[in-house]
């Protein structure tokens, strides 16, 4: 399934893209900003309660216009996906000394995780505009994207007693409780993860025709992975999704006789 979706994706891409068109239909440019992504759905203890981070998200693109009010874009982005959870949460980490589990129970600790995934996504954007005022445009834009993961992290930190359920029980050995774990450690998680990753992104901007040939764009997006990002479904089913504040440049080539 998904090498016939990338096989699509390129293949719609050229079409849309490498047609015949004059030296003035083409821009090239850059893009960068804040990315608000959270982790979605969960499907376990292990995966849900995650909330939104704060990430960069970086990309230089190349548009082709179409006719005044069409044009399309396709981008290469660096983008960072994932969340943040600072609760009492299950351990999956292996510790020393601690009882086993039967399969689907965890031991619990107050820690903070940070799950970070930096992709390379390629979005195919359709941008439909009309002009506001003298040099200024409004911009609706959508689009399918493909995403490859670079690499993927578990940020672990805090140091918190063993707790034996949600409640917070205390974990006891002996007579006395355990004394407190530190949790401080970093995990690569990216063989646990799906190499490719697809979805949908959306948005609205502004264009600002600065000078002949310049552009400057300002947008707001949204967007949704459909795959989860988890090989194993019982460490659960989780999607990526963000929404993006960017800024932009853009230069227009121009033809010469």
């Amino acid at each position: 399934m998904s090498k016939k979706l990338v096989r699509t994706f390129v293949a719609l891409t050229w079409i849309a893209l490498f047609g015949v068109a004059r030296a003035d239909d083409w821009r090239v440019g850059i893009r960068g900003g804040l990315a608000v992504p959270r982790l979605r759905g969960g499907g376990n203890e292990i995966s849900r309660g995650y909330e939104s981070i704060l990430a960069p998200n970086l990309g230089v693109l190349v548009e082709r216009d179409l006719d005044p009010h069409w044009s399309l874009t396709l981008e290469a982005v660096y983008s960072v996906q994932g969340g943040e959870r600072d609760e009492l949460q299950p351990i999956t980490a292996d510790l020393p000394g601690l009882p086993p589990m039967p399969p689907g129970r965890y031991l619990y600790a107050d820690i903070k995780n940070r799950s970070e995934l930096q992709y390379l996504e390629i979005p195919l954007l359709a941008k439909w505009r009309t002009k506001l005022a003298e040099d200024w445009h409004f911009v609706v834009l959508g689009g399918p994207y493909a995403g490859f993961l670079l690499h993927a992290e578990q940020k672990t930190r805090g140091t918190s007693r063993i707790a034996l359920d949600q409640n917070g029980t205390p974990l006891v050995i002996g007579r006395q409780p355990l004394p407190p774990v530190s949790f401080d450690r970093d995990t690569d998680v990216t063989d646990e993860l799906h190499t490719f990753n697809w979805g949908l992104t959306g948005g609205i901007g502004l264009l600002w025709d600065v000078a002949d040939g310049h552009r400057l764009t300002f947008e707001v997006r949204g967007q949704y992975g459909f795959r989860e990002v988890q090989k194993d479904k019982t460490n659960g089913e989780s999607h990526t999704g963000a929404a993006l504040f960017l800024i932009g440049y853009q230069y227009r080539f121009t033809s010469h006789p």
